[in-house]
């Protein structure tokens, strides 16, 4: 089993930045979980936002968030992050943190993931 806990949410006003963080634990070891952000937003279906690879040489990001958001992973602190950039009213939503098993990278494809997080609020004003 895997618990995900995402953290880092919070108020910010357009083109500001904000880093979220996710801290896996369990008994699977981290660094062997492909990891992925989603976002969902009020009225809307959840979507992929950013994914990274066991060694985080691979990553994707969704076309809405490409130039703008990075995603990393320090497996020695089994942590994954999400910085972003440059944040838009569009972008507020709740932020999930996902871990996908038995697999190098997961992708977008939210059925990958076996693991999520409870989530994170981002709410950036206009």
């Amino acid at each position: 089993q895997v618990q995900l806990v995402e953290s880092g949410g919070g108020l910010v006003q357009a083109g500001d930045s904000l880093r979220l963080s996710c801290s896996a634990s369990g008994r699977t070891s981290f660094s062997v979980l492909a990891m992925g952000w989603f976002r969902q937003a009020p009225g809307k279906e959840r979507e992929f936002v950013a994914a990274i690879s066991w060694s985080g040489q691979s990553t994707s990001y969704a076309d809405s968030v490409k130039g703008r958001f990075t995603i990393s992973r320090d497996n020695a602190k089994n942590t994954v992050y999400l910085q972003m950039n440059s944040l838009k009213p569009e972008d507020t939503a709740v932020y999930y943190c996902a871990a996908g098993e038995g697999m190098y990278f997961a992708g977008s494809r939210d059925a990958n993931y076996g693991h999520w997080g409870k989530g994170t609020l981002v709410t950036v004003s206009s």
